[in-house]
């Protein structure tokens, strides 16, 4: 069945994080579904891909899927719970485990960080130059779809720090694109804009959330001090031998 509003989805799935970012607020051609204990979100173009959000039971998901990749098109990639995930592979046939990784959600704000603030349009040049330096595998960048602004902190005039509100939904806000300038490790700056980032994403969309891989120690204890919950997820896809 698909759920018609956002209020339905989120009763569907207990207001689960993941699933309510992929939905998109049922926007900009966000859908989702619900068959017994299970849902599933279409999200295109999430975070510089169509995401399909899987939560609950592995017979009613394994529906699911199989219905929204028919609906939506093999582009669009599962994800959710690792073991869901499995199962889901395991039984859906032309899906392939797609690799693991680490999806954390914030519902409170942190407390106030000085130093920090929303930078202008004017800046995007410098925040392109520092990921292109120090991060330049950075899922978000600037003048992306869905890459709504990015927030700094200066030292000495120079940019030293930076993270993005990127690819949020209404629901959800993402933090991405942090990234710190070599030269300026080790002073907690990354730190410092991911809790003033995450303070605007909980006042402006009521929870924060984002994604990380699992070998990343050093920022899974930044969003760790800061009070993300972890959950460890994974994604598949469509076997290109399909």
């Amino acid at each position: 069945m698909e759920l018609g509003s956002p209020a339905r989805v989120r009763a569907a799935c207990g207001d689960d994080d993941l699933v309510m970012w992929a939905a998109r607020g049922l926007r900009d051609g966000g859908r989702a579904w619900a068959l017994g204990d299970a849902v599933v979100a279409a999200g295109p173009g999430a975070a510089r891909g169509d995401r399909l959000a899987v939560w609950g039971g592995t017979a009613c998901a394994v529906e699911l899927v199989r219905h929204a990749l028919g609906e939506m098109g093999e582009s669009f990639r599962p994800v959710g719970e690792r073991s869901l995930v499995r199962d889901v592979v395991a039984k859906v046939a032309g899906l392939e485990f797609g690799g693991a990784f680490s999806w954390m959600s914030l519902g409170v704000a942190p407390g106030p960080v000085e130093g920090v603030g929303w930078l202008s349009p004017g800046a995007e040049a410098e925040v392109a130059g520092l990921l292109a330096g120090s991060a330049p595998h950075s899922y978000a960048v600037p003048g992306m779809a869905g890459v709504r602004r990015w927030a700094g902190v200066r030292v000495g005039g120079e940019l030293a720090a930076v993270a993005a509100d990127a690819w949020s939904a209404p629901e959800v806000g993402l933090l991405a694109g942090v990234a710190t300038a070599a030269r300026f490790r080790g002073r907690g700056l990354a730190e410092r804009v991911c809790r003033w980032v995450s303070a605007r994403l909980v006042e402006e969309y009521g929870r924060a959330a984002l994604m990380v891989d699992d070998d990343n120690a050093s920022a899974l204890g930044v969003y760790g001090r800061i009070g993300y919950r972890r959950t460890l997820v994974a994604g598949a896809r469509v076997s290109a031998a399909t």
